[in-house]
């Protein structure tokens, strides 16, 4: 096999000597031909992160800004964020090129807001480990156990899709429970002093909450869910993305090898995620033991847009998002 037939995959493979097997293979998305041009009017990228998520392990590392300086790219990150939601609204401010891999579920609420904003890379992470937790002392045994009781969530975002599917499954009326929208920063202290019976959140934090508050789950994203209705998406500025694809692609491919190390080195990854947000050994050491793996797609992939076309309409059909929405006109393909 010469050079001009190696594929995309097996080039970063090589490159960055971190998938070795088939086994890894196919979290690499597959890549159309390359773009007759590709764009660019600036050296710098400003990317969003946030505790936990993939742009931390790779801030930490340092291999994604080598990867992007060896292009003449200069990284500058920006955050943390506490979810999505403001991390999407810096870069519709001006303030982030890039948000970090957040829940599509804002994205498409600030997309039908009229956010200049697309999607220009898809994570699809397993095992998903969002959940709605209690504590044990609570008396609530199962999510029919929360009607009457008050439930924080995030607006638009992982909480309130979770805790409305959840609610759906067990024939639970959403009038019969109390949505308390607060943001991960105010729901957790809310949690641990009994101003909420329960809570739907992602990891780390609801993994901390658990251990810290004697909790458990009543449902999880990955065992109690029926279909995957929310991933993890990477946004930019339309604009941003018009003038500087290359830079897109840059960003898309040095996150692959990232995203690869840590589906490959889980313990060690953990080990960096709680470097920064300072959560127990036994926190840490779970959340290892998941040993999630990433799985990347691209605008392209016809499969996975059905996919996610199917969540939209779901989320569109119960008003957690304001109207329906065709995904494929807010998805860039660099």
């Amino acid at each position: 096999m010469n050079d001009a037939s190696l594929t995309r995959r097996q080039l970063l493979r090589a490159a960055g000597g971190l998938l070795a097997g088939a086994a890894a293979a196919h979290l690499l998305p597959a890549r159309a031909a390359q773009p007759a041009r590709l764009t660019r009017n600036t050296d710098t990228v400003r990317i969003g992160w946030g505790y936990g998520a993939l742009p931390d392990i790779a801030r930490q590392r340092g291999v994604f800004e080598k990867s992007l300086a060896a292009k003449n790219i200069k990284v500058e990150w920006v955050g943390p964020f506490p979810n999505h939601a403001p991390s999407i609204q810096a870069v519709v401010g001006g303030s982030a090129d890039f948000g970090f891999w957040g829940s599509t579920t804002p994205a498409l609420a600030a997309m039908l807001a009229g956010a200049p904003i697309v999607f220009t890379g898809f994570d699809v992470y397993s095992p998903r480990s969002t959940a709605i937790i209690v504590k044990k002392t609570s008396g609530i045994q199962s999510v029919a156990d929360l009607a009457g009781r008050k439930v924080a969530v995030n607006r638009s975002g992982l909480g309130e899709f979770l805790l409305i599917a959840a609610l759906e499954k067990h024939r639970v009326d959403r009038s019969k429970v109390e949505f308390v929208y607060l943001n991960p920063p105010d729901a957790a202290p809310a949690f641990a002093q009994g101003k909420v019976d329960a809570w739907s959140m992602w990891s780390p934090a609801v993994d901390i909450s658990r251990y810290a508050n004697d909790a458990k789950d009543i449902f999880n994203e990955g065992r109690d869910l029926d279909f995957l209705i929310d991933y993890s998406s990477l946004v930019t500025r339309r604009k941003f993305t018009e003038e500087n694809s290359e830079l897109v692609r840059a960003v898309l491919d040095a996150y692959y090898v990232e995203g690869a190390w840590q589906s490959q080195h889980p313990a060690e990854s953990e080990a960096l995620v709680q470097k920064e947000a300072k959560y127990p050994d036994q926190v840490r050491d779970y959340l290892a033991s998941l040993k999630r793996v990433n799985q990347f797609h691209e605008p392209d992939d016809a499969a996975f847009m059905a996919q996610l076309q199917r969540a939209a309409d779901w989320l569109a059909q119960r008003k957690i998002i304001g109207a329906p929405i065709k995904v494929a006109d807010y998805s860039v393909k660099v």
